[in-house]
């Protein structure tokens, strides 16, 4: 019972900073605040998902894939914002 507390609690802090970085992110259209709104949109929904799975496994293959392309958007907007175009 715990676990799916904590799970909720993840689910909304990971959905609240995802929107907040959306906000920034339509003000300024920096790609990295898009992907940091993405990644913890993903989190979010990643974490809603394993808690209504019927057999809810935190070390499943699939959980850690969904969150290693989440960050590697992150690190492509983080090299684009360093090494991108400087014009």
């Amino acid at each position: 019972m715990i676990e799916a507390f904590l799970l909720g609690a993840i689910a909304t802090a990971s959905a609240t900073a995802g929107v907040f970085f959306l906000k920034f992110w339509t003000g300024t259209r920096d790609f990295l605040f898009l992907a940091f709104a993405v990644f913890f949109l993903t989190e979010s929904i990643n974490r809603v998902a394993l808690l209504l799975a019927a057999r809810p496994n935190e070390g499943s293959p699939w959980i850690y894939l969904v969150r290693l392309l989440a960050l590697g958007l992150i690190l492509a907007a983080i090299v684009n914002k360093n090494y991108g175009d400087r014009a």
